[in-house]
């Protein structure tokens, strides 16, 4: 009895440890992959701030190839420069953020890369909405914002940001200057205005073409013909009629 009772004593605390491993496990499981971002100056309205992104590899059969990432406001697509990052991957910016991918990674490496931000914005924390796209077409989506200290499933990378420095004010907003026009200089064109014909002016002020010069001209020319011929011919008539009065 007393073997017995000894034993059972014995058996209850490793039993009570066994199933608290077990708990944690069940805890840390839904957690094993994620998706995170670390900042070099995690305060608001810093300047040049290395932003480091890691994605988790959760799948057993490819590797990452891409990762799509929308940005928080407060920072445009343009602001941000690819730092470091896999071989051969290249970042694009997109219009509500930027993918940065290449050739797949290895299955189960994790895939990280860093990029600089001209500026944080004037905010307390930063969601990045985060794509992934494996080798083999499947998507993680790292997209829920915790809200109120709840849990999701599937959370966003987020970055606590502390106070701004003293005297830290936003930047103003960018703005590209509009190209100006650039003359064209086509052979073709140059040769079709160096034969168009050279406007006279009229004596009503209207530009009139070297074509409708020469036709007034004509005009004008026969209309002076045809008095004549009609006074030689009243002359003839007249003449004529006075011999044989006479």
């Amino acid at each position: 009895m007393n073997r017995s009772h000894t034993r059972r004593r014995l058996h209850r605390p490793a039993l009570g440890a066994v199933g608290a491993l077990v708990l944690l496990g069940l805890a840390a499981g839904p957690a094993a992959a994620h998706a995170g971002v670390t900042a070099s100056d995690p305060r608001a309205l810093a300047e040049n701030v290395t932003l480091t992104f890691s994605s988790e590899a959760e799948s057993d059969t490819a590797g990452i190839a891409e990762l799509r990432v929308v940005l928080p406001p407060g920072i445009a697509p343009d602001a941000v420069t690819l730092k470091e990052a896999p071989r051969e991957w290249k970042l694009t910016a997109t219009p509500d953020g930027y993918a940065i991918g290449g050739p797949p990674l290895a299955t189960g490496t994790d895939a990280e890369y860093s990029v600089t931000v001209r500026r944080l914005p004037d905010a307390k924390s930063l969601a990045f909405k985060t794509l992934e796209t494996y080798g083999d077409g499947k998507v993680s989506r790292w997209i829920e914002v915790p809200g109120n200290g709840e849990k999701v499933d599937n959370p966003a990378p987020v970055l606590e940001l502390k106070a701004a420095a003293p005297g830290a004010t936003p930047l103003p907003p960018s703005t590209s200057p509009s190209p100006s026009p650039t003359p064209s200089t086509s052979p073709s064109l140059q040769a079709s205005a160096s034969a168009a014909p050279v406007p006279v002016p009229s004596p009503s002020g209207r530009e009139t073409s070297a074509e409708e010069t020469g036709s007034g001209t004509g005009t004008v020319v026969g209309v002076v013909a045809a008095v004549l011929l009609l006074v030689a011919a009243g002359t003839f008539w007249w003449t004529r009629r006075a011999r044989s009065g006479a």
